[in-house]
């Protein structure tokens, strides 16, 4: 198959309104081809894959039936989008996705006005799409809203109290509940297609509605009872009783990829002048290519593949990633004390943890997309003596800051943090970048943080967690291949709240925090080329802060840089804070913080990340020569300096 499958009819498909002008008995080819060319698309680009298949016939429908933009369709999450995108306007583009100045890999309100909600987290759909129906209704508008949520978001608490909410106020919404994993639904077959179909139809949902109405004028008790009856008897028959219970009228579970079943029941469902309605449709994650419904992860993220094969072409590792150096260390520990246990919040492979429960299954807890509970269950465990390791990426953790401070922090409770894509991220883009976990750990009272500035000292920061038992402690740790350094045999705890000099200099200190250390050394070597003797140390935490190293740099040095992969108010103002309570800041050494800009970076390869923000060698060095007052642009006129 070639790069460009034959896709005649989607050719002719621009943006919705194109596709609504095709006749019906051809939407199904529609589909093939964009089919087609989202696995042709990815097979060039690498990302999310599996997913996307699973909701061709859905997004097909669904830009068919309603008219987008003016009807809102959000969908959850965003990585299942790239068909979506396919259709509104951006299959020029389509292989520029997750690239430099390409395509989001998520929705993104700024690409588009067919994305009116952008999601990279999961489970705001519901919340969102609510907000945009009382809004609509405030204005006197007469659109849809349409949310589409995985079986997986569902999961999460946050969406269920938006139907809660949603079920309470009554607006018109509607919900697809896409079921591609929890086959929380029977069967699916003609008989549950008819039912769908006979009871999302106009006959149908006037006479329950005039029932609902007649029972109330006889009486809430009676409307209690009667309404309880005949919705716990539907729902025994199709399967949503929780969804009625929450004030949803459900339709369903229907086949999400038989569009003779999708179309009658989406327009039943558009042309219905009530809410909030549950659309419950099965679907297949990676369907319709072969390597996909054959893996067991459907092949959610990939790198850029061959399409008939299926193959990946992935760079050969020069050294392992701190994910599976998270893993494996946490094994060694865990083999040496029972009390240590893993949890995760539905990303066991992408935490590492997945290594860890082929060797411990019974210490190993997946959650659900649940960070919230995923922090108080640790800090339960935590209270009856255990060592909970709770691994949750940066920017995940930000969704359960306020166990985090109320459950952990508050009570003292030695629950891990294992902190993953600590720094930016890559082709996930700003919002997977763990640009604040330093910011807003460091400021809470009894925490201990610190950042593994190798693979190396990652290995001896689990057994620092391991070994700590006096109060809350994480260690962040970024996405991707370590630095190949040599690996201990095992982890040996540090001591608390101190760093290391890993070069000694004179003039210039350069005191990193986390992984821009192989940054910092490469502009020492540079810095030492133009006569500027540089000490680089490695400050491991944040806080406790090593307030004796950090004087010591200051006083012995002209100037004192620090380097982080974190926003402002983390490692480098608490550096800040020290100084100036011991007057250091008065005058004497020039202090230079470097932390990520104040703005939310665009996705990229990393490296080409951290050059725009200046936190590599070049900008080290240039950040070095502004603090000296000399002019950034002599160090290019210097031959070799910050050669490649």
């Amino acid at each position: 198959m070639t790069d460009r499958p034959a896709t005649p009819l989607l050719d002719t498909i621009r943006i919705p309104e194109d596709l609504r002008k095709i006749p019906e008995y051809q939407v199904k080819q529609v589909a093939d081809e964009l089919r087609a060319e989202t696995i042709a698309a990815v097979s060039v680009t690498g990302g999310h894959l599996g997913a996307g298949l699973g909701v061709v016939e859905l997004t097909t429908a669904l830009h068919y039936v309603f008219d987008t933009p003016r009807d809102r369709v959000i969908w959850d999450v965003g990585h299942q989008a790239y068909p979506h995108k396919i259709l509104t306007g951006r299959r020029d583009r389509i292989r520029t996705l997750r690239q430099a100045n390409g395509l989001s890999g998520f929705t993104k309100r700024a690409e588009s006005e067919f994305d009116p909600f952008g999601a990279a987290h999961s489970s705001t759909s519901i919340s969102a799409g609510l907000g945009m129906a009382v809004a609509r209704d405030l204005k006197g508008a007469k659109n849809h809203v349409i949310a589409v949520i995985g079986d997986g978001a569902m999961s999460a608490g946050m969406a269920y109290e938006a139907m809660n909410n949603a079920g309470a106020r009554g607006e018109r919404l509607i919900v697809i509940l896409n079921d591609n994993d929890m086959s929380i639904a029977p069967p699916v077959g003609a008989m549950s297609a008819y039912l769908a179909r006979l009871a999302s139809g106009k006959t149908y949902l006037k006479l329950r509605d005039i029932g609902k109405q007649l029972s109330k004028r006889l009486g809430a008790t009676l409307d209690r009872t009667v309404t309880r009856a005949v919705e716990h008897a539907r729902g025994f028959v199709t399967g949503g009783t929780l969804f009625e219970e929450l004030g949803f009228y459900y339709v369903g579970p229907i086949d999400g990829h038989n569009l003779d079943h999708l179309l009658p029941v989406l327009k039943n469902v558009r042309d219905a002048d009530f809410g909030p309605i549950l659309v419950h449709v099965v679907t297949q994650k990676g369907k319709g290519y072969a390597p996909a419904e054959e893996t067991a992860d459907k092949l959610h993220a990939v790198a850029k593949f061959d399409v008939i094969t299926g193959t990946q072409v992935k760079a050969k590792a020069n050294a392992p990633s701190y994910t599976k150096v998270f893993g494996e260390s946490l094994i060694k520990e865990a083999a040496k004390d029972d009390k240590i246990i893993a949890i995760t919040a539905a990303m066991p492979t992408g935490t590492g943890l997945d290594l860890f429960e082929k060797a411990f299954p019974a210490r190993t807890f997946d959650v659900g997309i649940a960070e919230q509970h995923a922090v108080t269950f640790a800090a339960g465990l935590a209270s009856e003596g255990f060592k909970p390791f709770c691994a949750i990426y940066s920017t995940f953790l930000q969704r359960a800051y306020d166990q985090v401070v109320h459950d952990v922090a508050i009570q003292g409770l030695p629950v891990r943090f294992p902190i993953d894509r600590a720094g930016l991220v890559g082709a996930d883009g700003p919002t997977h970048a763990g640009a604040f976990d330093v910011a807003y750990l460091g400021c809470l009272p009894g925490f201990v943080v610190m950042a593994a500035s190798d693979e190396a000292e990652l290995v001896h920061m689990v057994a620092t967690a391991a070994a700590y038992d006096e109060g809350p402690i994480a260690f962040r740790y970024p996405r991707g291949e370590g630095v190949g350094v040599d690996m201990p045999a095992h982890g040996v705890p540090l001591e608390i709240g101190k760093g290391r000099i890993v070069k000694e200099g004179t003039r210039v200190a350069l005191l990193s925090f986390g992984t821009r250390l192989a940054e910092c050394l490469r502009a020492a070597e540079e810095l030492g080329a133009l006569g500027l003797s540089t000490t680089v140390a490695d400050a491991r935490f944040a806080k406790p802060l090593d307030v004796d190293l950090v004087t010591r740099l200051a006083r012995d040095h002209e100037v004192l840089v620090t380097v982080e992969e974190g926003s402002i108010g983390g490692f480098g103002s608490y550096v800040l804070h020290a100084l100036a309570d011991a007057g250091l800041l008065d005058g004497g050494c020039k202090v230079r913080p470097m932390v990520l800009p104040d703005v939310y970076l665009d996705h990229d390869k990393p490296e080409a990340m951290y050059a725009r923000a200046g936190l590599d060698a070049r900008g080290i060095v240039t950040k070095v020569f502004e603090a000296l007052g000399r002019d950034a642009l002599d160090v290019q006129a210097v031959p070799g300096a910050l050669s490649a």
